[in-house]
């Protein structure tokens, strides 16, 4: 498939000679091995299977319901019909003559009349051949007149025949002007059922066949022919192309010219078409076509909207209606296929053009950090509606300006690039600024203070998540690396070489496992922004209620980070803890290890207005202890009693002491050793009553 581009509309031949190398069947069988490797041919697209003639192609229709198309070509004089629902072509059909023209008459391929080059006009029918006749002089064109049931055929001389298709016979022409010496084309419009007629003086005619007499006469403007005509839908313009390249419209209440429009190339006009919007944004735009050019042009002002240059010859043009495509008969083989989107959607029958063409222009753009993935086209930008609101633009929903596709609108590049300007002029300064924070972040990854195994440059998001997941991945690591090589001293011990091979196989396949930084499956959560963790939302607090968030993203971990060296001192305390607590299960007698003490941060101490410090003994303690505050004071408090108490291990301190001695009670009471001497009568009795008023703590002092 080729693309061109002409005033930013791209145009896409989807078939022809500019397209593929065709090759005949008996070729291609001959060379099927080499074909094989042949991209181009490979390639290839064929939308319409056998789409053209051994030589030429002559006229090209398509059917009112945009299911079939018949063409006719040469040589051999032959039709073909095209099924458009099976994309190839159902059946072809010889003729004794070339063919010049023909109409469908119904809206399908069933009925249709033929005008040859030998004076006959044929009807056929899906039997074949219905009817033959012959008219009086060499015909130029047909015209069907749907109102009468009537094929007027325009030909030499001053006379249009006139064939009646209920009745089955000729009526009585339509004689046009006497200087006239040939009609060259005709048409009907489909609004008011007035028909035209072009000459060979550059006239136009215009009659009603209602009365079968000439109504009005556009009078010529040059010497030269007209060979095309068209009305516009509302019925209310002609459009003329004469035989120097010249397409001028005429307004039917106003014999003047409204705009003269020159092709370019001073071949007659073959075709003229009305293109009506498919958008009700868009507007009507027309065809005209020579056989050396196809131009599609404004006729309110006569813009060039776009064109098409074949390779070859053209001989006829056809629109499908509803869309975007075109076909053309033309000198050569294949008959071409282009395809216009911005003129409108694929047919039915072909949507996936759509998908190939999208395919074609599609171009992903990722962002300066690999962050945000964009889809843009060459001159076009697909905006959200939120996109719109932010920038300003959703005003021009429903306009021609935006167009909707899927859950968006296309935007025009310029457009998009003015509004987002307008909406946020600072642009280049916060991204200056986001590049510079980039900067000192991927400086600051390579510092020696960092959070445990160093993480790759390429997390861009969750960098909190990572460096957790990268160190509980080293702390695995280690683990596995000691129970190991416990796992193999004791081997070694007891002289298992079998249990060594086990051990070297596990400790292979341990490293041999893939990590979650490295893991393709999960390579979104580093780069993707959609995948970011918000430590702020509901939904993490719920799920992690203990993690304590911060605005900045902080996670709550305020705390100062070790060193490197810090970091593995720790880790070998903690291991050789590991291994202390290990080993004293079965060696219950070895001496536990000194602990590691934490250096105590220092106290902050408020001087007194007589800047003496805390503690100092002097007359005035007491004001100056009163004017500080409670906390201050419990601290010198805490402080001085440590200072007092320094104390070694079994040491007694304290005001009083207090010993338990856990005794079985004898069955007479106490012992007669420890009974004490008896100076009462009820001295005992006494001692051993409970008192009420009082406890233990209470006759002891304290």
């Amino acid at each position: 498939m080729k693309l061109t581009q002409t005033n930013d509309v791209k145009v896409y031949t989807v078939s022809g000679s500019d397209t593929s190398r065709s090759l005949p069947d008996w070729l291609a069988r001959k060379r099927k091995r080499s074909l094989k490797n042949d991209l181009a041919y490979q390639s290839r697209i064929e939308l319409i299977q056998d789409f053209g003639f051994p030589e030429a192609s002559n006229r090209v229709r398509v059917t009112e319901d945009g299911q079939w198309c018949m063409a006719t070509g040469t040589y051999k004089p032959q039709m073909r019909i095209f099924d458009f629902n099976s994309l190839s072509m159902s059946f072809d059909r010889h003729t004794n003559i070339e063919n010049l023209t023909f109409l469908l008459l119904e809206d399908s391929w069933r009925k249709s009349v033929h005008l040859q080059i030998d004076r006959y006009i044929e009807f056929h029918t899906p039997m074949g051949l219905h009817h033959s006749l012959r008219i009086p002089h060499y015909g130029r064109d047909l015209v069907y007149c749907r109102w009468a049931a009537e094929v007027l055929v325009p030909a030499e001389g001053r006379e249009v025949y006139r064939i009646n298709l209920e009745r089955g016979g000729f009526m009585k022409p339509f004689e046009v002007n006497e200087e006239v010496k040939e009609v060259l084309t005709g048409v009907q419009s489909d609004v008011h059922g007035l028909l035209a007629f072009g000459t060979d003086l550059g006239t136009t005619e215009l009659w009603d066949p209602r009365v079968g007499s000439r109504v009005a006469t556009v009078e010529r403007a040059s010497m030269d022919s007209i060979t095309a005509l068209a009305f516009d839908p509302t019925g209310l313009q002609l459009a003329t192309g004469n035989a120097e390249g010249l397409v001028r419209l005429y307004d039917l209440r106003s014999p003047m010219p409204l705009l003269t429009k020159d092709q370019g190339y001073s071949y007659p006009i073959q075709n003229l078409i009305y293109l009506p919007p498919v958008h009700s944004e868009s507007e009507t735009k027309l065809l005209s076509a020579d056989k050396r050019i196809i131009k599609i042009w404004s006729p309110s002002d006569g813009t060039p909207w776009t064109s098409i240059e074949p390779s070859v010859d053209i001989n006829d043009v056809a629109h499908v209606k509803g869309s975007g495509m075109l076909f053309t008969a033309n000198e050569g083989p294949d008959m071409h296929t282009f395809f216009i989107p911005e003129l409108g959607p694929a047919p039915k029958w072909c949507s996936f053009l759509d998908n190939v063409t999208e395919e074609m222009e599609e171009s992903v753009i990722s962002g300066v950090n690999g962050e945000v993935t964009a889809t843009t086209y060459d001159n076009y930008k697909f905006l959200t509606k939120p996109q719109l609101e932010q920038l300003s633009l959703s005003h021009l929903v429903g306009s021609s300006v935006l167009r909707p596709y899927m859950h968006g609108y296309f935007v025009k590049q310029e457009l998009y690039e003015q509004a987002r300007l307008i909406a946020n002029p600072w642009g280049w300064e916060e991204q200056r600024k986001r590049m510079v924070q980039e900067r000192i972040e991927k400086e600051r990854e390579g510092r020696i203070r960092s959070s445990g195994k160093k993480v790759a440059s390429k997390v861009k998001i969750n960098q909190k998540l990572a460096e957790r997941l990268a160190k509980l991945e080293e702390k695995l690591d280690r683990r596995a690396a000691r129970k190991a090589e416990k796992e193999k001293e004791k081997a070694m011990a007891e002289g298992d070489e079998e249990m060594e091979g086990e051990d070297e196989a596990g400790e292979e396949k341990v490293q041999e496992q893939t990590k979650v930084m490295e893991d393709p499956r999960f390579k979104d959560l580093w780069t993707n922004p959609d995948f970011e963790v918000d430590e702020t939302s509901f939904q993490y607090m719920l799920h992690n209620p203990s993690s304590r968030p911060t605005a900045d993203g902080a996670n709550g971990d305020t705390r100062k980070r070790l060193t490197a060296v810090e970091e593995e001192d720790a880790e070998s305390s903690n291991a050789s803890s590991d291994e202390e607590s290990s080993s004293s299960e079965s060696e219950p007698e070895e001496k536990p290890k000194k602990q590691f003490k934490e250096k105590k941060a220092p106290i902050m101490r408020i001087s007194t207005a007589s800047y003496r410090t805390q503690g100092h003994s002097s007359k005035e303690s007491g004001p100056a202890r009163k004017e500080q505050s409670f906390g201050s004071r419990m601290a010198a408090g805490e402080h001085s009693r440590k200072r007092e108490r320094n104390f070694s291990k079994g040491q007694v301190y304290g005001d009083t002491e207090f010993t338990y001695k856990v005794e079985k009670k004898q069955p007479g009471g106490k012992s007669d050793a420890q009974r004490p001497v008896n100076r009462g009568g009820n001295a005992d009795r006494r001692k051993d009553r409970r008192s009420a008023s009082g406890n233990t703590f209470r006759r002891m002092g304290v």
